[in-house]
């Protein structure tokens, strides 16, 4: 059984206690922007030449420097709710691809993977966790306390309204509030459901060893994958995409779930190596990192590929209202919509393609908090410039989004390395325990 470290428990509540003095600190100094200051800053963009939109509600309804004024300061004020957002999303969407790869390797009979079972059951313990921080941030946005969602505003489906927009009134069927309201319970009840009914299964055929409970438990994995499949597509358009509902993505989905999925297995790995070196999971071997690091480098390549193929699709087509989403990353985001393609696909690419590399603990582990660290850029890039635009390099923003971050950190740590003092380590009524406990890379 493991034991949860006093030092790490004390580092994880220091995270959380951390991350909420240094939100509340940038929450205050957000609050303590006047309309002059917000003024200040807007005329500052507009005379540096950063005048391209981040987003499609700047390019609809009265375009004079009244309403200016007021989408930035909308944009200025959402900066606390946007910074939570875009860590909760992604750390939710993480612990939900971590239970989808447990799932894939019970569907696939896999053997290798097994011993690192109850690590993917321990990280998947935080969706309830991260799914009630998303569940609040909803309930802060369909209450107009929050304006992440510009769709939100119901005078832009009132075709009487001097603010109605064509395009949102089309798709009112399926962006509303109580349709909007409902996809968010599916998602987070569905995902918690799930994460407990897999541990529970997963743990009574430890006590039976019955191959009837593991084919349960695989009939469980096979219902898990298809609501991830769904549900990862759907959470990506309702809590990512529809930041602006104007421009939209066929490859978007892929896109933001194999963001998470490359992320899940970084921690994966970074949790696994931890147990190893403190002596809880000796199980574990060169060959096991070495599937990982496999699984590591290929998802950040098929990351590359989904990122690449949704921009030049867009670049190519030169189509306004599409293209605007790119041009205003470039012009407002340009130290860190670029840039993450080093840690995400350049340093993964140049490090992790020998097979050799896959074997070395700190290589591996240094890449898989490197990877992490791309992706949580990613994120913010996805997030930011529709809704903070580009009122982002300020230091409330900075003290918001590193509050927000190491929160999140602690708030995962402590409930990942909580929930595996639970759980016995070793899986032994696993059919499969066998062949990952001798399990050996042939090359």
């Amino acid at each position: 059984m493991y034991s949860f470290s006093p030092k790490l428990r004390l580092v994880s509540i220091a995270l959380l206690a951390v991350g909420l003095i240094l939100f509340g600190i940038g929450y205050f100094m957000n609050h303590g922007i006047d309309a002059a200051k917000i003024e200040h800053m807007m005329e500052a963009s507009h005379s540096a030449g950063h005048n391209i939109p981040t987003h499609s509600s700047e390019m609809v309804g009265p375009q004079d420097h009244k309403a200016h004024l007021e989408h930035a300061t909308m944009q200025i004020h959402n900066q606390p709710l946007a910074a939570i957002h875009f860590v909760a999303v992604f750390a939710f969407g993480v612990s939900c691809a971590v239970l989808f790869f447990y799932c894939i390797q019970h569907a696939a009979h896999a053997g290798w993977s097994i011993i690192i079972t109850r690590v993917m059951e321990a990280i998947a313990s935080y969706i309830p966790w991260g799914g009630a921080i998303l569940i609040l941030i909803m309930i802060l946005n369909v209450t107009h306390n929050g304006h992440l969602f510009h769709w939100m505003d119901p005078e832009l489906t009132d075709p009487k309204s001097g603010q109605f927009d064509a395009i949102l009134y089309e798709k009112k069927k399926f962006l509303n509030i109580p349709f909007y309201v409902f996809r968010n319970i599916l998602y987070v009840a569905g995902a918690s459901f799930f994460a407990w009914k897999l541990k529970q299964q997963s743990k009574k055929v430890d006590e039976t060893k019955s191959h009837r409970d593991y084919q349960m438990l695989y009939r469980w994995a096979i219902g898990y994958i298809v609501f991830f499949g769904f549900c990862s597509a759907a959470w990506a358009w309702d809590w990512l995409m529809s930041i602006d509902p104007h421009w939209y993505s066929t490859m978007y989905i892929w896109y933001s779930m194999v963001s998470c999925l490359t992320s899940a297995i970084a921690v994966i790995i970074l949790v696994s190596v931890y147990l190893k070196k403190k002596g809880f999971l000796p199980q574990f071997n060169d060959n096991h990192l070495h599937d990982l690091g496999k699984f590591l480098f290929a998802t950040s390549m098929l990351w590359t590929y989904t990122w690449f193929a949704q921009f030049m699709l867009y670049w190519y087509a030169n189509v306004p209202e599409e293209v605007n989403y790119f041009f205003g990353r470039f012009q407002h985001y340009g130290s860190t919509f670029l840039p993450m393609l080093i840690f995400n696909f350049l340093i993964p690419l140049m490090v992790m393609v020998s097979s050799s590399i896959k074997r070395n603990y700190k290589v591996v582990t240094t890449m898989a908090v490197i990877v992490i660290f791309g992706h949580l850029l990613d994120y913010f890039n996805m997030v930011m410039p529709g809704t903070v635009g580009p009122f982002w390099a300020n230091p409330s923003m900075l003290i918001l989004v590193i509050g927000a971050v190491l929160f999140i950190i602690g708030l995962f740590i402590f409930v990942v390395m909580n929930a595996l003092t639970k759980l016995k380590l070793i899986p032994t009524g696993n059919p499969y325990l066998k062949e990952s406990e001798i399990f050996e890379y042939p090359f």
